[in-house]
């Protein structure tokens, strides 16, 4: 996530042609340099925190810049996000083709669509194998607008786990059953002195869709009603093909954070990427089950 894509160095790299500003912002240096005084300073074993000489550049680094003579249409590249491998992600679809690499690429900027306020994504399905010489420096946006743009280079060991649909796509019948068996939790977790007792489990945040950055799956529609997402080309129901979220898990009941980040609080194990969708939420990318190559559509949640 994040870090050096495998991008042939004779093929032009992914660009926004969408009309919008881009002249002002932060500047990513700053942004990765931000970043690491304020990990440093908060790693220290004695007097954890930003000191004053730490603050006034946390400060400096985190300023605005302009571009002088920018305009609305001057080519932007766009930042590399993520790169997945079949050989690591066994969810990722078999096709197109026999292309085992899948690369995701976005616009640092959320001045997209009618409201100006959408994102605008790239994706580029390739075969490894074919890649030649690479190309060592791509180039990079001189501002973002804003620092949940920009990834931490990171890499994420992906588990497979068992998911089940958004509660709110279930039979009537089903959803009764699975509220009643929630209420009777929690009316055994309320009869329990046990302070040392956990929080009883829920199907929605506990059982059905994992937080985090995942690959298949179900999407999760807890901030809007569930829509149907259609193919725009064939009219066919898409799937789920990958999910960008803002944190790998929560403050509620832990049930998705792992072992080795138990000890961890929220704002420290959580993001590892450092990216954040919208308001803190997460990005639902789909794809058409009949030809992945079709545009793909997504929603923020």
């Amino acid at each position: 996530m994040g870090g050096p894509m495998l991008w042939p160095a004779d093929e032009p790299w992914p660009m926004c042609g969408e009309v919008h500003g881009r002249g002002r912002g932060r500047r990513p240096a700053d942004i990765r340099r931000y970043r690491q005084v304020l990990a440093s300073a908060w790693s220290r074993e004695e007097a954890p925190g930003p000191t004053d000489e730490e603050r006034e550049l946390l400060g400096e680094l985190h300023r605005e810049h302009r571009i002088p003579g920018a305009s609305d249409t001057d080519p932007l590249p766009m930042i590399g996000l993520a790169q997945l491998y079949r050989r690591d992600v066994p969810d990722l679809p078999t096709e197109p083709g026999d292309c085992d690499l899948l690369q995701v690429f976005w616009c640092p900027f959320d001045a997209h669509g009618p409201g100006r306020y959408d994102l605008a994504l790239h994706l580029r399905w390739r075969r490894s194998w074919e890649v030649g010489e690479v190309l060592n420096e791509p180039p990079q946006p001189l501002v973002v607008g804003a620092d949940g743009f920009v990834p931490q280079p990171c890499v994420l060991h992906p588990e497979q786990v068992v998911t089940y649909p958004f509660a709110g796509l279930l039979p009537e019948e089903l959803c009764a059953r699975i509220d009643a068996w929630e209420e009777a939790l929690e009316e055994e977790a309320e009869q329990r002195s046990d302070e040392s007792a956990t929080e009883p489990l829920g199907y929605q945040y506990d059982l059905s869709i994992p937080p985090g950055w995942r690959v298949g799956g179900f999407a999760s529609w807890h901030t809007t009603d569930p829509y149907s997402m259609d193919c725009l080309t064939c009219a066919t129901p898409m799937h789920l093909l990958l999910t960008i979220d803002s944190s790998e898990w929560d403050g509620g009941s832990g049930s998705w954070k792992p072992l080795e980040d138990q000890n961890l609080p929220t704002h420290r194990g959580a993001t590892p990427t450092e990216v954040t969708v919208g308001r803190w939420g997460e990005l639902n990318v789909f794809a058409c089950p009949n030809d992945p190559e079709h545009p793909h559509r997504w929603s923020i949640q």
